[in-house]
């Protein structure tokens, strides 16, 4: 429920936690800013976090834990087989997802590769709505190929649909017959969509997607990674959740999915992952991996405070004033932004803020990467680190020819019960700063590209002077100010 001022103009998003423990942060000077990115190739992964003032590139494993997840790390069972630590994660999952058959990994992407080990098949399909990095370098790695069913408004970035990233159950039906169902390892579902701005999938939506998947004898699997923030949504926007409880939601959901899995370094908190089934089948054809990639089934290559730190933090997820606070920040960030007239992809989703970089800058071809030109700019201004979600997030053709993005995008993720809204405050201010002088912002090449995953370790070169010339506009407008 929200909390209203009696001022209205002084209405703000509320945090129902209170801070215990601080991290002291730095802000470098501007040149030295400029110096920090091109010594990372000008790639924000590359940065080191002494460097940076807002770390806004990801909220994975890098939200505050609370006070019950640290406590519980005191009790971790070290046992190597048999631990309790274990049996309680078990529990806990059990009770939040209503499935107790499981499986560790020691994160998200580790348990897209024991699913594309085990399901995907060289020439064959896999259907999601959006594509993930990861999970689509994995199932091409197994020789499959990525088909997305997102309908249509899901790649509008300005509009009012609130579950933008939802299957087109039309398409989805007419590429099952197209292809036949033999064709297909299996419908992957990703709620919400981290590519195309973390914009959240109806119940509705996925339950026909189940329903469809049934009916055709394909697997459907759920990417629960994002869905805390998907959770929110779904109660705050959809008429069917809007009686039911953030638990009733997770059953049901977890109830007509084949298999779900999630990256606790967003689900939960803590640092982990999990798969999860009714179908014993599934779990023993997937177990032998375990053991081969991750560890032993007791705790898969996480640590068994993490799993503890987990156990607590997938029970907090059923708690809406918990799940509630970073969809309220972000949606407080997009406003913002919105007044300020910078383009933002509306309306605001989970994970983080995200800014149409094809927008602010039309100058600057999809060769040149102006996503992540402008994720350079940001840091110039205001040591703030974003991340690129663009083309340079994409693979290359088979054939070398760059794969175009549908959307450029920069995401200020926002960790959850990490910054005040103070700290969201400046950076609102350096980001409209960076907008008015977008003029100045250049292309960038590549130095050094990577064959997979580029994004992550690639290093690029600024086309021209433009980073000394936003640098030097920068220190012309705030005189001695960091």
């Amino acid at each position: 429920m929200q909390i209203k001022f009696y001022n209205s103009e002084n209405q703000v998003p509320m945090e129902m936690h209170k801070v215990r423990v601080v991290q002291k942060l730095h802000l470098l000077p501007v040149e030295e800013r400029l110096a920090k990115i091109k010594e990372a190739g000008n790639n924000t992964f590359l940065l080191q976090n002494r460097d940076v003032f807002m770390d806004m590139l990801t909220d994975s494993g890098v939200n505050a834990m609370s006070d019950n997840q640290v406590a519980a790390m005191g009790i971790a069972d070290d046992s190597y087989a048999g631990s309790e630590t274990c049996n309680r994660l078990i529990d806990a999952i059990e009770e939040v997802f209503g499935v107790r058959h499981f499986l560790p990994a020691h994160q998200g992407r580790a348990c897209e590769n024991i699913l594309a080990e085990t399901f995907v098949k060289p020439g064959q399909f896999v259907l999601m709505n959006f594509h993930f990095t990861t999970t689509k370098a994995h199932i091409t790695r197994m020789g499959g190929s990525v088909i997305e069913l997102v309908g249509a408004e899901g790649l509008v970035t300005d509009s009012q649909h609130p579950f933008k990233g939802n299957f087109d159950i039309e398409r989805t039906k007419q590429i099952i017959k197209e292809l036949g169902a033999k064709n297909i390892a299996f419908v992957r579902i990703e709620a919400g969509t981290n590519l195309i701005g973390g914009q959240p999938v109806s119940l509705e939506n996925m339950l026909e997607v189940a329903k469809i998947c049934k009916e055709n004898g394909i697997m459907s699997i759920l990417d629960a990674s994002l869905l805390q923030d998907n959770l929110y949504f779904m109660k705050m926007r959809e008429e069917m959740c809007k009686n039911m409880s953030i638990k009733d939601i997770m059953h049901k959901l977890a109830g007509v999915m084949d298999i779900v899995y999630f990256s606790a370094r967003k689900l939960g908190f803590a640092r982990g992952g999990a798969i999860i089934s009714h179908n014993e089948d599934y779990i023993l054809r997937m177990k032998e991996y375990i053991p081969l990639y991750e560890g032993f089934l007791t705790y898969g290559g996480m640590e068994v405070r993490s799993m503890e730190a987990m156990a607590v933090g997938l029970r907090e997820t059923l708690d809406m004033e918990y799940i509630s606070q970073g969809p309220l920040f972000i949606e407080y960030m997009i406003k913002e932004l919105d007044k300020a007239g910078v383009p933002v992809v509306k309306p605001a989703g989970g994970l983080g803020a995200h800014i149409n970089a094809r927008e602010i800058l039309p100058h600057i071809p999809q060769s040149q990467y102006p996503a992540a030109a402008l994720a350079t700019a940001l840091y110039i201004a205001g040591g703030v680190r974003g991340m690129e979600r663009g083309t340079l997030s994409e693979q290359r053709n088979p054939d070398g020819t760059e794969r175009f993005a549908d959307m450029e995008l920069v995401r200020l993720a926002v960790p959850r019960r990490v910054f005040t809204l103070s700290q969201l405050k400046y950076c609102i201010d350096r980001v409209k700063w960076v907008y008015d002088n977008r003029e100045l912002i250049g292309g960038l090449r590549w130095e050094d590209e990577p064959r997979v995953l580029r994004f992550f370790f690639g290093r690029l070169q600024p086309i021209g002077d433009w980073q000394e010339r936003l640098a030097e506009k920068f220190r012309a407008d705030f005189g001695d100010s960091l």
